[in-house]
């Protein structure tokens, strides 16, 4: 082959090693400098190229921003160059690839230059012929292995560009290699997989085993063969987020499925590490959300804050506070407090305070089935929960907030330490200690006297009074009815009409606390009102 064949040829493969494009061909002649013909009207002169005084360097070319002249040298020297242009300037795999191609080339020329001299010698042109065809040669599986790395790049970036996501990878990585991909967490479960022969039920190693699979792979730099399976460690800065694979029962796998496995994980890398910030800047925003609605927040703000975060605070909901001696208010305790929270249309917002967890949730919890959740999942029944009154509003959230930490803190005073306690089933705990207003007393009061007052009111009867003097008098009958100017038997009618009425046994201790300290709020604190 001529020599001005060879610079052809080799122009036109110069696109298959990225975006570039073959502007022009020189060689060298005893006269100097001769551009190939038929080459670009824009490529520069052989003046403008003589200047370059034999070395490589940039030339300019109109509505090009990058344009390099290649040299192309042999033991005598400088043989031509050839002009390679493009939109940017190419990086430094790019720049590699492209002085590997002039170096075949140069090869290439010296050989026929070498043929040319020496065409007499019939040893010497079959020794030429196959350097030259071994130059060849090597030139076309570059431009294989560079088809096949584009391919996989494209594949990928394509995956990339339209939201990547673990299915699309391992998908991509099934098609690119004819393997089945898999991706599985840190623990050896699995979550996606693509391609025939999928396990069903996936089976599930020891946690030994996969610790000394994990090991064993953390040992290489790249991807390693863990019996059928070609395996990567998705670990970026160390931090293990989870395992690529390729099924490889056979052991097919060549260096061109290597690099696609090796550049799959970069992409899955990517993805878990997008997925894992997201997280945490939605666990972040959570977070700030439900901490500022305990310390209490402008309602309009507050309710595009929590759509914005899928969280609707329209519904009702009810503050949590759960305190598990000996466990921190760390990730593990807040998680295991989310998975025994109920369950509704949105997932609780939750925090911590102190060594407390916080959580705001639309489903009332049942007492019995949360306390259980957490014992089994901590190891020890030994905590308590307190749940506030429902909350129609972000407004009532501090307020519930308080509630919640009442119930609490009964909890933990009482007798019975561990288990969960309703702020509306605390009865006369509900306005024992600080923090009371005058909208909780009067909670208080129509809780256990709102059907008495209601009944006073619309029959004009006085039963909470006479409650109240049948209290004040010790439960003594005649002393009450002295005091109320009526009849014993009298009196025995209204104290029977108040239980009918409001369904209340008079002769149980707690009941006749409540109703008696009511009483005393109604009249005193209260003022009698209605």
């Amino acid at each position: 082959m001529e020599q001005h064949e060879i610079v052809r040829v080799a122009m036109q493969h110069v696109h298959v090693l990225g975006a570039y494009e073959a502007e022009a061909g020189y060689l060298s002649t005893a006269a100097g400098l001769s551009q190939l013909p038929d080459n670009d009207v824009t490529a520069p002169t052989v003046a403008q190229m003589t200047e370059l005084g034999e070395a490589d360097g940039s030339v300019s070319v109109s509505e090009r921003s990058w344009t390099w002249a290649f040299g192309l040298r042999g033991h005598g020297g400088l043989l031509g160059y050839i002009l390679i242009s493009s939109h940017s300037e190419p990086n430094e795999q790019g720049r590699f690839l492209l002085s590997t191609l002039m170096g075949f080339v140069s090869a290439a020329l010296s050989l026929a230059a070498t043929h040319a001299s020496q065409h007499d010698n019939a040893d010497e042109m079959n020794r030429l012929r196959s350097e030259r065809d071994a130059a060849l040669q090597q030139l076309d599986t570059l431009r294989h292995d560079l088809h096949v790395q584009k391919t996989v790049d494209e594949t990928l970036a394509h995956v990339a560009a339209r939201g990547g996501g673990e299915d699309a990878i391992t998908r991509a990585l099934y098609e690119l290699t004819g393997l089945s991909a898999l991706i599985e967490d840190r623990f050896g479960n699995l979550r996606s997989w693509a391609g025939p022969d999928r396990p069903d039920p996936y089976p599930v190693r020891s946690s030994t085993r996969q610790e000394e699979m994990l090991r064993q792979a953390a040992r290489e730099a790249g991807p390693v063969r863990v019996k059928d399976r070609l395996i990567a460690l998705v670990r970026p800065r160390g931090d293990l987020l989870g395992v690529l694979a390729l099924h490889d029962p056979e052991s097919t796998a060549d260096e061109h499925t290597l690099f696609a496995l090796d550049h799959a994980q970069r992409s899955l890398t990517q993805e878990l590490l997008h997925m894992r910030e997201l997280a945490e800047a939605e666990l972040r925003l959570r977070r700030q959300l439900i901490d500022d609605l305990l310390e209490g927040t402008d309602e309009t703000t507050t309710y595009a804050r929590a759509e914005a975060l899928g969280h609707n605070l329209q519904r009702t909901h009810y503050v949590v506070v759960v305190h598990w001696p000996g466990s921190a208010a760390d990730d593990s305790f807040t998680r295991a407090v989310e998975q025994a929270t109920p369950t509704s249309a949105t997932r609780p917002l939750i925090t911590r305070r102190s060594d407390r967890v916080v959580v705001l949730t639309e489903a009332r919890p049942d007492a019995d089935a949360m306390h259980t959740a957490l014992a089994h999942e901590l190891g020890t029944p030994n905590g308590a929960i307190g749940v506030s009154t429902p909350c129609d509003s972000p407004s009532g959230v501090p307020r519930c907030y308080q509630e919640a930490l009442r119930a609490l803190k009964v909890r933990q005073s009482s007798r019975q330490r561990s288990g969960t306690t309703f702020f509306d089933e605390l009865g006369l705990y509900r306005i024992l200690g600080p923090g009371n207003d005058i909208q909780e007393l009067k909670g208080f009061v129509r809780e256990w006297l709102g059907q008495l007052i209601d009944y006073d009111t619309q029959h004009t009867t006085e039963l909470v009074e006479t409650l109240s003097r049948y209290f004040d008098c010790g439960g003594n009958y005649d002393d009450a009815a002295a005091a109320l100017m009526v009849h014993r038997s009298t009196l025995r009618y209204r104290l029977q009409r108040i239980r009918e009425i409001t369904d209340h046994d008079l002769a149980d201790v707690e009941t006749r606390l409540s109703l008696q300290v009511a009483t005393r709020v109604w009249k005193i604190i209260l003022g009698g009102r209605r």
